[in-house]
C-alpha cells in the first residue's frame, strides 16, 4: 500500500483555517489530522468540537481525530457525529481499551489507539486483532514543532512485527517531528501513515512539501 500524509490542523493557521482546509483538499494529502488536547492527559489545550464541526465542513478529504484527552470514552459518539472517519485514543488514557475500541467500531469509524513514546508496543498483543491503527507518538505529546525521537524506528520494526499474521491490514502511523529527513526511513522500516504538522504548514510551498513526502 501507499503510503499516507496526513497534515496536522494543528500546525494551520488558525486565522487563516479554511484557507488551509482547502490547501489540503487541493494537495496530494490524503487525510487531514485533527489533534484534540484537553490541558489534562497532555500540558496544552488545543480545540474541540465546534472548530472540527467548522474543518468538516469545508473538508474533503477523510478525518483522523486523534483525542488526547482522559476519559475520551465519553465523547466517543460525539465525534462520530462530528464525521471523524478515524478515532484515535490513548492507551494511557483507556481503562477498559477493548472496550473502548469496540465501541469507536460499532459507530462505523476505523478504531486506533496512540502509544507515548515510553510506551512499549507489546502492551497492544491482546488488542491487535480489535484495532485498525496504532499511532506511535515519536515525540511527547502536547506540542507542535518537537524533535523526532529516534528510537521511533525500531518501534515501527517491532509493531510491524507483531501484526504479521495476526493483522496484516492494520496502520501504523507516525505522529511528531516527521519531514524530509526522515519520512522515508520511517516508510522503509513499516509505517503506512505520516502525520505531518510544522514540515507541511511551514514549509515555503506546502504544496511541494507533500507531494515530497508522498514520493512524487
Amino acid at each position: 500500500m501507499e503510503h499516507l500524509i496526513a497534515p496536522s490542523i494543528l500546525a494551520a493557521d488558525f486565522a487563516n483555517l479554511q484557507r488551509d482546509v482547502e490547501l489540503v483538499n487541493a494537495s496530494e494529502a490524503d487525510w487531514f489530522h485533527l489533534d484534540v488536547m484537553d490541558g489534562v492527559f497532555v500540558p496544552n489545550i488545543s480545540f474541540g468540537m465546534p472548530v472540527i464541526k467548522a474543518i468538516a465542513h469545508h473538508a474533503k478529504k477523510p478525518l483522523d481525530v486523534h483525542l488526547m484527552i482522559i476519559d475520551p470514552d465519553r465523547y466517543v459518539q460525539d465525534f462520530c457525529d462530528l464525521g471523524a472517519d478515524v478515532l484515535t485514543v490513548h492507551y494511557e488514557a483507556c481503562n477498559h481499551l477493548h472496550r473502548t475500541l469496540s465501541a469507536i467500531r460499532s459507530l462505523g469509524m476505523k478504531a486506533g489507539v496512540a502509544l507515548n513514546p515510553h510506551t512499549s508496543v507489546k502492551v497492544l498483543q491482546d488488542v491487535l486483532h480489535e484495532v485498525d491503527l496504532v499511532c506511535l507518538m515519536s515525540v511527547n505529546p502536547g506540542f507542535g514543532g518537537q524533535s523526532f525521537i529516534e528510537h521511533t524506528y525500531s518501534k515501527v520494526r517491532e509493531l510491524r512485527a507483531m501484526t504479521t499474521g495476526v493483522n496484516d491490514a492494520l496502520l501504523i502511523e507516525i505522529d511528531g517531528g516527521v519531514g524530509k529527513g526522515n519520512w522515508q526511513k520511517l516508510v522503509e522500516a513499516g509505517a503506512d501513515v505520516l502525520v505531518a504538522g510544522s514540515s507541511t504548514f511551514n514549509a515555503p510551498d506546502p504544496q511541494v512539501a507533500i507531494r515530497e513526502m508522498k514520493g512524487m
